[in-house]
């Protein structure tokens, strides 16, 4: 089964260069489309003050955030490296994600994750549904994907929500239903012969007697050839 994390991220703004930071990371580890179970996600505290217009889409203040670990903390990178390991990465607007992880992992004298690696979802979007809304909510009314759980943007909801739009982008109910076949072909046996036995109790005759009087004496006289009927008693 192929190996895929789902990531996602929120940050104090668009761009590291200007001094934007990561805020919050999450990675969903699937297989074959389906969530494992397995996650990694932290709070990474960015060492600068939170935008109003930033904490208003996720709610993560800097009085929250003060006292996380930095992302150089080995418990983050490492523990992020560690747990990615080679899989392709899906995340939405991937070049977004890409640029502050890439910039993080300058930073602590790490090798970038390479664009060959990353599967960006709203590339995929942008192909299927040209022209329409693409963006994240978009995609999950479209393919009525539930919104109940989440109140603001955070990384590891986003993350899940992306988990179950990538497999709707990848076939959805189809892929579905191949798993569903693949399952059903493995369990159920089906035997090509009728292994029927003889009935144990014969049906009793439905004809009167008067019928078959009448259906004996037209084989007699008007067929004259008993050799088919005899097989049958008559």
């Amino acid at each position: 089964m192929a190996r895929e994390i789902v990531l996602d991220t929120e940050t104090t703004g668009f761009d590291p260069k200007t001094g934007d930071r990561l805020v919050e990371l999450a990675c969903l580890e699937i297989e074959s489309f389906v969530p494992t179970g397995r996650s990694f996600h932290v709070y990474i505290d960015p060492c600068r003050d939170m935008p109003a217009e930033a904490e208003k889409v996720h709610g993560l203040s800097a009085d929250f955030l003060r006292g996380k670990p930095r992302f150089e903390h080995p418990d983050v990178v490492e523990g992020f490296l560690e747990f990615i390991g080679d899989a392709p990465l899906i995340a939405h607007n991937a070049g977004f994600d890409r640029g502050f992880i890439n910039w993080e992992l300058a930073n602590c004298s790490r090798a970038p994750i390479p664009e060959a690696r990353w599967i960006d979802t709203l590339a995929l979007a942008k192909h299927r549904f040209p022209g329409m809304h693409n963006s994240l909510d978009a995609l999950c009314k479209r393919f009525k994907v539930s919104l109940s759980e989440r109140e603001k943007h955070g990384a590891l909801i986003d993350a899940k929500l992306l988990a179950a739009v990538y497999l709707e982008l990848k076939g959805g109910r189809e892929r579905r239903l191949e798993l569903t076949a693949e399952v059903v072909a493995s369990t159920v046996h089906v035997s090509s012969r009728n292994d029927y036995g003889p009935r144990p109790r014969p049906l009793a005759p439905r004809s009167t007697d008067s019928e078959r009087e009448t259906h004996a004496a037209f084989i007699r006289d008007v067929v004259k050839n008993q050799e088919l009927w005899a097989k049958f008693g008559l």
